[in-house]
This record gives C-alpha cells, sequence and structure tokens, in this order.
C-alpha cells in the first residue's frame, strides 16, 4: 500500500488515511495558491479527550507533519504517536500559537495545529484562521469530534429524543449572558466555560422562568477515563457539583433523565482504574487493550529483562539440528521462547518453512498466537491447564514403530524449571534442553511508580506468574493493602500469599485474558455491591487514607 495522496481541496478518492509501513512521509505537500517557500498548514480538531476519537484525516496529516502547534497539557500522548519520530512539536503554553504556526509554515515546514474538540466549535478557528489568510498562508481545516457531542455522549445523555428537537450551546466563559434568550424549557443547553460560575448560571436561568426541578448534569473530564457526571436539578447543581474539577458540561433539559439508561461509558466494570501490567510494553499489548476496553487505565511495568544467551553456539547447534532433521518435536514454552527461535532463523535467512516435516507444541494461548503470527500452526496446545503440566498430560508416549526419530528440541530461558523435561522422559522421550534466552530481573521502575504501588495509587496489580510477584516487589516494593491483587492461577496466588499479600482475584484458567477478564468481573461485583448499599462509588485506590475525594 502506497503513502495516500492528498488533492489540492479536501481528501482523494479511495484515501485509506494509513501510509505504508516504512514508506517516505509526503513532507512537500502544497495547496493550490501556496507562495514559493511557504509550507502548508493544517487546522486539526483532534477531539475531546479520547485519542481514539481522533479522525482517519486527522491522523493522516499528522503523520505528514513536520511542525505539529499544540496545548501539550491537554493532549494525549497517544495522539502525537501519529506524527513521525522526526516531526518538531511546539507547545502553546511557550508562545503565541498564531505566531508559532505562521512562522513555521514560512519557514518552509508542513504544520499541523492541533485544536481541543473541533477547532470551529470554542475553539480560535475565527482567530487563527483569520491571521493566517491576512498573512497570505493557505491553510485547510480537519473538523474534530466536537466536546459538545463527545461529552453528552460518554455521559450518556442525547441531545435530542422524539420530544426534544432543539439544542442551544452557550459559551460563557467570557460572562455576559443574556439568559433571557435561553428560557424556553423545550430547548436543551450545553453550557461551556461555567466550572467556575455554576451557581451564577442556575441563578440566571431560575430567574427567567425555567423551573428549579429542571434536570441538569455536569459532567467534568468528559471521554477520558477519569470522567465524572452529576445528575442533579438547577437548584441543586452547585451543591452537588461542588469540588468538580475543570474542564467541565453543563447540560439542561428534559434529556437529561435519560442517562439512567443510557450510560455505558462511566458503568465499565473497571471504570478509571489504574492497573499495574508487570510485563512489558511488548507482551502486554494484547492484555493492556483488554483491559482499557473495561474501561482501566493499564500501565506496563516490566519486572524480567530478556538478554540472549551468554553463548550463543548451543542455539546455533539447534537450529542446524532442526533444520537436517534431528528431532521430531520442537516445543515452544513462551513467547520469548517463541522470538528467540524467530530472531535466530532470521540470522541464518530461514523462514517457517523449516519447521516442515515437524511437530510443534506450544505452551499457552499467547505462545500459540506468536507461531501463528510466525506462520507455523501448533500441532499440540493443552485445552486444560496451561502449563508444561498441562502438555504432559496430553502428549503421545514414544512409539519406535510410529516416531522415526525420539528426540524433542525445548528452547527455553535459562531458569526454566524441569517439570517438562522429567514428564517427557518418562513418555519415552530424549529432550534437549537449549538455552534459548536469559531472563534477568529488570531495573526499578521510576520513583513515581514504586511511591503509587507501596502507597496505594494502582488500584490493581495483574500477577500473570510466581516470578513476576517475587521480581515486581524485590524492584518496587509491596504493593499497599487496598490494591486488588489478582493472580494468573493457584501458584503465584500461593506465592503472593506467602509474601504477604491478599489475593482477591484467581482466574480458573492460566491465560493472561481470562486473568483480565477474572479482574473485569470482581470489579463489576464491586460495583454492584457499592450500587446496593447506596455507598459513593469508590475505586480502590479512593479507600485508603488520605485519598482525595470530591466533597
Amino acid at each position: 500500500m502506497s503513502p495516500a495522496k492528498q488533492t489540492p481541496r479536501g481528501g482523494a478518492a479511495g484515501d485509506t488515511g494509513v501510509p505504508a509501513a516504512g514508506s517516505a512521509p509526503e513532507t512537500d505537500q502544497k495547496f493550490v495558491g501556496t507562495p514559493p517557500g511557504v509550507g502548508a498548514v493544517t487546522l486539526v480538531g483532534m477531539g475531546p479527550g479520547d485519542p481514539g476519537l481522533l479522525t482517519l484525516r486527522a491522523a493522516e496529516v499528522l503523520g505528514r507533519a513536520d511542525t505539529v502547534v499544540v496545548a501539550r497539557a491537554s493532549c494525549h500522548p497517544e495522539i502525537l504517536k501519529h506524527c513521525r519520530p522526526d516531526a518538531e512539536v511546539l507547545d502553546t503554553a511557550e508562545g503565541d500559537p498564531g505566531k508559532l504556526t505562521a512562522r513555521a509554515a514560512k519557514a518552509g515546514r508542513n504544520v499541523v495545529r492541533l485544536f481541543q474538540g473541533d477547532p470551529g466549535l470554542a475553539c480560535a478557528l475565527a482567530a487563527e484562521g483569520g491571521a493566517l489568510q491576512k498573512a497570505g498562508i493557505p491553510f485547510e481545516v480537519v473538523p474534530g469530534v466536537s466536546a459538545v457531542t463527545g461529552v453528552p455522549g460518554y455521559a450518556g445523555i442525547p441531545l435530542t429524543d422524539a420530544r426534544h428537537r432543539e439544542v442551544r450551546i452557550i459559551d460563557t466563559s467570557e460572562g455576559g449572558v443574556d439568559w433571557e434568550r435561553f428560557s424556553s424549557p423545550e430547548a436543551t443547553l450545553v453550557i461551556l466555560g461555567a466550572e467556575h460560575t455554576v451557581a451564577e448560571v442556575a441563578k440566571g436561568l431560575m430567574a427567567v422562568g425555567r423551573p428549579a426541578s429542571t434536570p441538569a448534569a455536569m459532567t467534568c473530564l468528559g471521554t477520558t477515563t477519569e470522567q465524572e457526571t452529576v445528575v442533579s436539578t438547577l437548584q441543586r447543581l452547585a451543591a452537588d457539583t461542588k469540588g468538580m474539577e475543570a474542564p467541565a458540561m453543563i447540560i439542561v433539559g428534559d434529556v437529561v433523565t435519560w442517562r439512567d439508561r443510557l450510560s455505558w461509558f462511566e458503568n465499565k466494570p473497571l471504570f478509571g482504574w489504574r492497573v499495574l501490567v508487570p510485563r512489558t510494553k511488548e507482551q502486554a499489548a494484547s492484555l493492556s487493550e483488554q483491559l482499557r476496553g473495561y474501561g482501566a487505565v493499564p500501565e506496563e511495568v516490566p519486572t524480567i529483562s530478556v538478554e540472549p544467551p551468554r553463548t550463543p553456539q548451543q542455539m546455533e547447534r539447534a537450529v542446524k539440528g532442526l533444520v537436517t532433521g534431528r528431532y521430531e518435536w520442537v516445543v515452544f514454552t513462551s513467547v520469548n521462547a517463541v522470538k528467540a527461535v524467530r530472531e535466530k532463523f532470521s540470522d541464518y535467512g530461514l523462514d517457517a518453512r523449516a519447521f516442515a516435516g515437524l511437530k510443534v507444541a506450544a505452551v499457552g494461548e499467547q505462545t500459540a498466537q506468536a507461531l501463528v503470527e510466525f506462520g507455523v500452526q501448533p500441532d499440540l496446545v493443552p485445552s486444560g491447564q496451561q502449563s508444561s503440566e498441562g502438555l504432559v498430560e496430553v502428549w503421545p508416549p514414544y512409539d519406535e514403530d510410529l516416531d522415526p526419530i525420539n528426540r524433542v528440541l525445548l528452547p527455553r530461558a535459562d531458569i526454566a524449571t524441569d517439570t517438562l523435561i522429567a514428564g517427557l522422559t518418562d513418555l519415552g522421550w530424549e529432550c534437549e534442553d537449549v538455552t534459548a534466552y536469559r531472563t534477568v530481573r529488570a531495573a526499578p521502575p521510576p520513583a513515581p511508580i514504586r511511591e503509587a504501588i507501596k502507597g496505594g495509587g494502582f488500584d490493581a496489580v495483574l500477577f500473570t506468574s510466581s516470578s513476576t510477584v517475587k521480581n515486581l516487589i524485590g524492584i518496587a516494593g509491596k504493593p499497599h493493602n487496598v490494591t486488588v491483587i489478582a493472580c494468573i492461577g493457584p501458584q503465584t496466588a500461593k506465592t503472593a500469599e506467602e509474601r504477604g499479600l491478599r489475593v482477591d482475584v484467581v482466574c480458573d484458567r492460566p491465560s493472561v485474558s481470562a486473568l483480565a477478564e477474572a479482574l473485569a468481573e470482581f470489579g463489576a461485583r464491586r460495583r454492584a455491591a457499592q450500587v446496593e448499599a447506596g455507598d459513593p462509588l469508590r475505586k480502590p485506590s479512593q479507600m485508603r487514607r488520605g485519598a482525595r475525594r470530591r466533597k
């Protein structure tokens, strides 16, 4: 796939918006009428907070940008990952954004100016676009998801329904609102910039005839995992929302009553939970994505570091033997083992075809998936206990009439246990245990992470093996007693308990996906119990002494 081409105005027909991997970025594109030596400027909306709301068009132009001008404090880091590594990012906190944009464009750079939400709604499109036009710098606009529609959508409040067809948007940030114009009870009001003047807004609306019992809601930090929505009435809104953070939005009207039925985002089982995943980003990618689907904020903290074997000759002989037919079976016990063999294959110019005629076994769903991505379909994966013991239970005994070779290759970590070898030997097989990689304890995480672990800043920790328990405690300390401890199986739970941890969740099958699901079920039960008891909805981290609570 080649990079999508940009036409002078608007998008190209058939534009995918996704540049090909490794392709050269198109940074020299011009709009019609651009003076010589002047770069292109694109004014882009990045949505109200959730990086998943960035449009395909916005991601495309970010990938071509030489310079990005943005208020970094309000920009999710995931959004800037669409930029090239060499792109320049200018923070609007360091200067006038219009001047920063114009200066970069006049230097011949392809510039993207990012706005919160949509550039044309409660943003500076008029001022900055007008300044660019006056300076003779052509520009384009890429609309974004506006907070006016995005935040109510995430709060579960439709702005219109069968009985209410009119929506009126009020920006109160400059004051001086004529509330008489908004007295009609038929119109839904979306009020911006009123975080610190809630009482004045409510009084103004009631003074022009809006009933004190009119449903009203306020949502702060909308579309993010810190979102909070309070449903009240005009009369009670100021008191009920005291202490809520900015940015916030007020919605006034009967449509607010839909929230009881349509709230979906804040009702996720792990909504806003900060979950520590003691794995590398590469290992934790699918697990973290699953946790985000449950509303959590995963944070990967590696507890081990994977390094090559000290002496590579053993692996080199094993790969040679694999190609020349020395083995009947190859057993992969981890994703790291698959990666080590794959890298060695690459060194020798080999690919998955070298496994032709071999039988391949895998321990665990993730290991099997890594093999499939390599181009190898495993012949044997334990369906029950996904461990060395589980593999031995389903492994066929050696039969000299059916098996021409009785040798099994095990490319593993240097600290692997002997359980698998003992089991296969008892079944008549000869095992060659080869060190494919070494595992060493990772360096301690940064001080803020260590403090959060010990101080109760995390809501939950997922332990995927006994070694992750030992290593995390070794490099960062013991998790706080309010933190929910979730373990992948009984052995991991036993290790955690031996080190003084209270284990809250043990999944019924040893897979990281099942572990995340079990934690989500725990979170859903905990939330339901709080609702039934009439207690405030609190995350585990908010239960520790001294945790900040909204009054």
